[in-house]
């Protein structure tokens, strides 16, 4: 439950930061080109703070819109291509669906729907999907773990799938990635993947009843990832997998999530100077 409601503080407070900055560069776009006086605007109030016509006047005018332009492009840009890349991924695994496979475990495991066995000599065991999530496993992976295993890493997935994960890290990453200024928004989006893994950890061992299945199947991935690590795709990062061990063992233990002192000074200071600019123009 701890976990659950930490990530979705992370999940609202970048949604809050970028809203903020999304509304502000909204508001000034609106008055570029439409000519409306909007106050409450930290973007105009940069640019009234220079002489007008002065070169250093037309000098913050060129790097505010650089700057628009960048978030916007980034944005749309993570947009489209997360919809092209996920038509061109899905069709990839349509190809590669062992159908034989699916059809044999989606009854052992009453997944019908949402389970695809593809064939590949890679350990894969992911979610995909923002509309409509699909759980998705490799015949080697099928094939290195016992029944236990195989279900307790399915149930992992589940909740990846139930939870909405992809949508959500699709979010964060955008909102990170556009908005690099704000470290606070890398750092969301960062802590939020551990924690959707320690949830996803959290409730397939609720279903599977203990720790067992799923730590031995976390440990024959681990194992198999310092084999050939090229071959392994599924959530080992260094930290999280850490993390994830910790909570297996230790359960009742909380795990800190550490927010460093750089991200928050940065991130302080630039909601500081928005916030200033914002009262300023008020008064």
């Amino acid at each position: 439950m701890w976990w659950r409601r930490k990530s979705w503080y992370l999940l609202l407070l970048s949604l809050v930061l970028a809203s903020m900055v999304w509304i502000q560069m909204g508001m000034f776009l609106t008055h570029l080109i439409f000519g409306v006086n909007l106050k409450l605007n930290f973007f105009k109030f940069c640019i009234s703070l220079f002489r007008e016509n002065s070169f250093y006047y037309f000098l913050v005018i060129f790097l505010l819109n650089t700057m628009i332009a960048y978030i916007l492009l980034v944005t749309i840009g993570k947009v489209i291509a997360q919809i092209f890349l996920s038509f061109r991924f899905r069709k990839r695994l349509l190809n590669l669906k062992d159908h034989e496979m699916t059809r044999l475990y989606g009854t052992r495991l009453n997944r019908h729907e949402d389970l695809m066995i593809i064939k590949s000599d890679r350990i894969l065991a992911f979610t995909t999907g923002i509309k409509n999530p699909v759980i998705v496993l490799s015949t080697s992976l099928v094939q290195m773990l016992e029944t236990e295993e195989l279900e307790a890493v399915v149930e992992h997935e589940t909740f990846h799938k139930n939870n909405r994960d992809p949508l959500k890290i699709f979010i964060l990453q955008v909102i990170a990635h556009s908005l690099w200024f704000i470290p606070l928004t890398k750092w969301c989006y960062e802590n939020f993947k551990i924690m959707s893994e320690l949830m996803a950890d959290e409730y397939a061992v609720t279903k599977m009843g203990s720790e067992m299945s799923l730590g031995s199947a976390l440990l024959k991935l681990i194992k198999n990832s310092f084999k050939t690590p090229s071959t392994l795709v599924v959530q080992f990062s260094g930290e999280s997998v850490n993390f994830r061990l910790q909570q297996l063992v230790e359960p009742q233990k909380a795990i800190p999530v550490k927010l460093k002192l750089f991200h928050i000074v940065i991130s302080i200071h630039v909601m500081l100077l928005l916030m200033g600019m914002v009262l300023f123009t008020l008064a």
